[in-house]
């Protein structure tokens, strides 16, 4: 009997939880739209808008700071009302919206403005999303939850660039056309998170629009600094090392480019990135739940630093299929299990705040990496801004690790 119910609690704890696996869908769909347009935007700007790489390095930063400054808030928001779905929503449905902007790009200020709006909606539902599926998941379980979600988020990133190769085939090039196509999957993830995916019940909370219009009676949620486990503090300081050498991917798609990959080879390279970082998601969020995620993120920050090393000093084109699919085995061991991390060390009333201000320091941090690696590439060579991104992802491996070397080393005094 004893066995029974055990086995049966073990079949129970392996289940995806209902609202993780729309979350997934949700994020295959718009993630399929998402990669249908970002691998070709950098050679639509270049070869057929004639923009210079700092206008790219600027494009990328605007929009990933855009995204990042509103991370921190919408996340507050949410643990204010008590509500996530509709930050959520309001996201993905403006990143949709995004799409129909950029099919009317004729100048890369159009393109500026269709990837602001992107990454507006990215600002505006990732960090709700991020509690939302950690409320939705027990807490043994997180590393496997992010690694789900980010699985599902990255295989759209292989489907998106190969329906982007064919559009690109069947439409001579026609980049605005198959822009306006990556509408319709954008579309499809909106609606399976307006119908499937379910606001946790707080209480004798009321729905989410009176909850709006009465802010005014909804606790205030306290967020102090002090408050904070130094573990995450920490971690802030980590990240905002290491993300300062981590620019925009649109520089590695750019790198294969220059290293002589034609756009059908360039776009295949990313979506054997992309499958890497699919494949080995959930293993990996998995592992974290068992060896703990500090270590599977202090490895991730070493093999990042290991790729970006390699493509600085590679002169050999057939070399990104080794490094393309490493790096995504590198996003696949920090992406979801950071996520993990954080949800270890905040309370839940704190986490859309807490996975905002994380986001949004480390997206702050992206906008000067990107445009220091467009400003590197062009004054020194397409290989530094890889050398400087290896040497802080060094960097911020080392202080994590001494980190616990000076605590145990206090502990002996």
């Amino acid at each position: 009997m004893f066995k029974k119910s055990k086995q049966q609690e073990t079949v129970k704890k392996s289940v995806i939880p209902r609202n993780v696996f729309f979350m997934g869908l949700v994020s295959l769909f718009n993630d399929i739209a998402s990669e249908m347009v970002y691998p070709i935007i950098p050679i639509f700007l270049t070869t057929v808008l004639g923009a210079p790489m700092q206008v790219v390095g600027l494009i990328e930063g605007v929009a990933d700071s855009t995204a990042s400054l509103l991370k921190v808030v919408s996340g507050w928001l949410s643990d204010k009302l008590g509500q996530r779905k509709i930050f959520v929503t309001f996201g993905y449905a403006l990143s949709t919206l995004s799409k129909l902007v950029l099919s009317f790009a004729r100048t890369w200020h159009f393109v500026l403005g269709a990837r602001f709006m992107d990454r507006f909606g990215k600002g505006a539902r990732e960090s709700a999303r991020d509690a939302l599926i950690m409320e939705s998941t027990e807490a043994g379980q997180r590393g496997r939850a992010y690694g789900f979600h980010r699985a599902m988020d990255s295989m759209g990133a292989v489907i998106g660039p190969l329906l982007a190769l064919l559009l690109v085939a069947v439409y001579h090039d026609n980049y605005p056309k198959i822009f306006l196509i990556a509408f319709i999957p954008s579309l499809i993830g909106v609606l399976l998170l307006i119908l499937f995916v379910r606001e946790k019940r707080r209480g004798a909370e009321a729905a989410p629009v009176k909850v709006v219009l009465e802010v005014a009676t909804v606790p205030a949620v306290k967020f102090s600094w002090k408050s904070l486990d130094k573990n995450f503090k920490l971690f802030l300081a980590v990240s905002v090392i290491f993300a300062i050498g981590n620019s925009s991917d649109v520089f590695i798609i750019l790198r294969a480019k220059n290293l002589g990959f034609s756009l059908t080879l360039t776009i295949l390279s990313y979506v054997l990135f992309n499958f890497a970082y699919s494949i080995f998601s959930y293993p990996a969020g998995a592992v974290a739940d068992k060896i703990g995620s500090k270590k599977v993120l202090t490895f991730g920050f070493i093999l990042f630093a290991a790729v970006y090393f390699a493509l600085g000093f590679i002169n050999q084109a057939w070399l990104i299929w080794i490094l393309f699919p490493l790096y995504g085995l590198y996003m696949a061991l920090t992406d979801g299990v950071s996520r993990s991390y954080i949800s270890t060390i905040v309370p839940a009333t704190q986490s859309g705040t807490a996975f905002g201000a994380y986001q949004t320091v480390v997206g702050l941090c992206a906008f000067l990496a990107s445009f220091i690696a467009g400003w590197l590439w062009n004054l020194l060579s397409p290989s530094a801004p890889f050398v400087f991104g290896g040497i802080m992802a060094l960097i911020a491996a080392a202080v994590f690790i001494s980190f616990d070397f000076l605590k145990l080393n206090k502990k002996s005094l």
